[in-house]
């Protein structure tokens, strides 16, 4: 009997060891056949709905222009009132400036756009699809021979992707024109703080930051259309995979984050 019971518990210490890393994978696993699906409904015949790609551009993108614009601002503003006393302490205040625009073009722009656009874009894909599922709409799009990738993901991907670069672009200077405003109140020359970002900055301090949006689109346009399709259930479901997306979608964009800026900035040019 005691032979039985160690037997018993074995599939269940199993599970709880090797559980996480089970879902792990097999989550993994579901990602990459939906990106798989995506590529391959992207180039079939046909073309993608033009209408339906711009209406998700304006839901995606240009909706979260004013929140963007916002955080970015205020992370601006908080460097410049940090680093322009500590700066003006050592005699290099003028440097301001580039120490501004170079953590926010590189870092804070395109990871807290990431952020906020997954937060609140994400949400609404994964509640949308997610609503659409449990309501029995996207069977009635398999009924009617349309595929549900090619007419609920790919607007919404390209979208991400196409949009959150431009939404960066107006971040960037967001988050510069807060660090000015906050600098030249503490005693730093407008001037100063122009030509130090003329001195520190490279073009492409700018351009591998966008190049970051366009993965961080993607794995948060990703992330909410995959919680969306696998809802089951009913409302409450729908709230659970809305916040699954918004959390996984953070996680991964500040994973990614890491290993893009070992990648795009190891080898990049730079005057720092």
């Amino acid at each position: 009997m005691a032979e039985d019971a160690i037997e018993e518990s074995k599939p269940d210490e199993f599970a709880a060891l090797f559980g996480p890393f089970v879902r792990l994978l097999n989550y993994t696993g579901e990602i990459f056949i939906l990106l798989g699906q995506l590529i391959r409904e992207m180039f079939k015949p046909g073309g993608i709905g033009f209408r339906e790609l711009i209406e998700q551009m304006a839901a995606l993108g240009v909706s979260s222009i004013p929140i963007a614009l916002l955080t970015n601002f205020a992370s601006g503003a908080v460097l410049a009132l940090y680093f322009a006393p500590f700066l003006n302490r050592y005699g290099v205040g003028s440097f301001t400036g580039g120490v501004v625009a170079l953590s926010i073009s590189r870092e804070l722009a395109p990871v807290l756009t990431g952020v906020v656009v997954a937060a609140r874009a994400g949400s609404a894909i994964a509640a949308e699809i997610g609503t659409m599922r449990v309501t029995e709409q996207i069977d009635a799009l398999r009924a009617l021979a349309v595929s549900p990738i090619r007419y609920l993901v790919v607007p919404r991907v390209l979208a991400a992707v196409i949009m959150l670069p431009v939404v960066c672009v107006m971040a960037d200077t967001a988050g510069i024109g807060g660090g000015y405003i906050i600098a030249t109140h503490l005693d730093v020359p407008a001037s100063a703080f122009f030509d130090s970002i003329r001195t520190l900055l490279v073009p492409t301090d700018f351009l591998l930051g966008i190049v970051k949006t366009l993965f961080f689109g993607l794995i948060l346009a990703i992330v909410g259309c995959h919680q969306g399709l696998r809802t089951r259930g009913g409302a409450t479901e729908v709230g659970r995979a809305t916040t699954n997306a918004v959390v996984i979608s953070i996680v991964l964009i500040y994973i990614s984050d890491y290993f893009l800026a070992d990648v795009l900035f190891a080898s990049a040019p730079s005057n720092i």
